[in-house]
């Protein structure tokens, strides 16, 4: 069996005078607490504080990083139980059979990375998953997960998450919320997230319900535009109630232009009846980003955006397995021009914090970081998605931070649903931080007080002070 190794310079530059810099700007912070503004893990979890009850429904069945490349070589998804709920014992096994049958599919990529630690640090694993080891592997770390150190809320605290934020639907009572606030085992701060994407949506043709079950939660008649705003104000006040510090967004492009009063009045009352147009729909939708944004100046919730992204790419997949099951798609996206509007009218507000994240590489350099180098209100998100790995991480801190700044960064986000990642990934980012101002060192562009201030800083302070915690 091939032994498995963390290095502890892993991701560190390979350069002897800069590594050793890195190296001892990354020890300073390696065990500083987790700040997590975007994530989205199922608050449940740490309220009811179940085992988690085998290795498949903990690393693949809600990962849809994993999945998709099993999926990419061959493996079809039913054999490794997306959508499928609990599994029965024989077929969790068997689909942890086929990831470790297929480890090589990971070489190189982040998820490996994230694997190797989960597996090394967490359950204590010291080989390599291969086919000839995965039913060992799998009743260790079983075994693992029986016990109380690695029940969710114990994990919780050994992470060292300060801060933790949810995603939810607008509707949510939040009542789980509510009972983890109250709850004195609980020392980490779980916040519930604002996500109302569905309901900006009226080409959705489920709108029309969607809008009457937002108003139901809101107690308001959304029976005119000016309830269905209402609607949409008192839920944001009830998330608000609940801890949340942002409202999240994520429609295909970035655009958000206002309509007239008149105009988004007669297009809500078509789409309410059925039959809003597609141009229609999409005219309301970019104006009702507007007024998420007037929202946010109002009631002080940061406002984050990561469009670009050709959702449910697969029809058949959406149908037999839903979605988030790994075919979403990045597409090109725009910022300079589709949020001139909203940065015109907002862009200066005090208070007012809009995040902008990406799957376009060439965006950050191009247009996230000249607007965050100059709009008060805006930040560049970290690399998000597919390009949060180790190479698009260090061109977005460059292209980034040449131009804007460090200040002008959100610090790191997660954005996962796998719970056990989260160390992981925020490790890779504070490594390759540690990396790329220790070359700002070596080449005697910053002293190294100023390079461990820095890194201190986007590690802890920046990611609060961005969403107001």
């Amino acid at each position: 069996m091939a032994d498995l190794r963390l290095h502890p310079d892993r991701l560190l530059p390979a350069e002897p005078q800069v590594r050793d810099i890195a190296r001892r700007l990354y020890t300073a912070v390696r065990d500083l607490p987790i700040v997590s503004p975007h994530g989205h893990v199922d608050p449940r979890l740490l309220l009811d504080d179940p085992p988690f009850t085998d290795p498949t429904s903990l690393f693949i069945q809600p990962d849809h990083y994993v999945t998709r490349l099993l999926h990419a070589g061959g493996i079809t998804l039913d054999r490794l139980g997306v959508g499928a709920g609990p599994l029965p014992e024989e077929q969790a096994r068997e689909a942890w059979r086929l990831l470790c049958a297929n480890w090589h599919l990971f070489r190189g990529t982040p998820v490996r990375y994230w694997f190797d630690a989960e597996l090394s640090e967490i359950f204590e694993i010291e080989e390599r998953p291969s086919a000839a080891n995965a039913d060992l592997l799998y009743d260790v770390i079983s075994a693992k997960l029986q016990q109380p150190s690695h029940r969710p809320r114990a994990l919780l605290e050994r992470f060292g998450i300060e801060f933790l934020a949810t995603t939810d639907d607008p509707a949510d009572d939040l009542e789980t919320h509510a009972a983890l606030a109250a709850d004195p085992g609980v020392k980490t701060r779980v916040a519930p997230t604002f996500r109302p994407d569905r309901y900006l949506e009226p080409g959705r043709t489920d709108w029309p319900d969607l809008v009457k079950r937002l108003g139901g939660a809101a107690d308001t008649d959304v029976g005119s535009y000016a309830g269905y705003l209402r609607a949409l104000g008192a839920r944001r006040r009830h998330f608000i109630d609940h801890g949340a510090v942002s409202a999240d967004h994520s429609h295909a492009d970035a655009v958000a232009e206002p309509l007239t009063l008149g105009e988004a009045d007669r297009i809500f009352r078509r789409a309410m009846a059925g039959q809003a147009n597609p141009a229609e729909a999409t005219a309301f939708r970019r104006h009702m980003m507007f007024e998420m944004a007037r929202m946010s100046v109002e009631d002080g919730l940061v406002m984050t955006l990561h469009p670009g992204v050709r959702r449910n790419h697969h029809p058949e997949t959406l149908h037999r397995y839903g979605p988030d099951t790994g075919h979403d798609i990045p597409v090109a996206v725009e910022y300079t021009r589709a949020l001139q509007p909203l940065l015109s009218a907002f862009g200066t507000e005090p208070g007012f914090h809009l995040v902008l994240f990406t799957v376009d590489a060439d965006v950050f350099g191009r247009e996230i970081a000249p607007l965050a180098g100059f709009y008060p209100a805006v930040y560049a998100g970290a690399p998000w998605w597919f390009l949060d790995n180790p190479s698009a991480i260090r061109q977005f801190q460059s292209s980034v931070t040449e131009i804007a700044g460090f200040s002008r960064l959100s610090g790191f986000i997660d954005d996962t649903r796998a719970f056990c990642s989260i160390p992981a990934r925020h490790d890779m980012s504070r490594r390759l931080d540690a990396g790329h101002l220790a070359r700002l060192v070596a080449e005697h562009r910053l002293d190294l007080d100023e390079a461990a201030d820095t890194l201190a800083d986007l590690v802890s302070e920046q990611p609060k002070r961005v969403f107001k915690l």
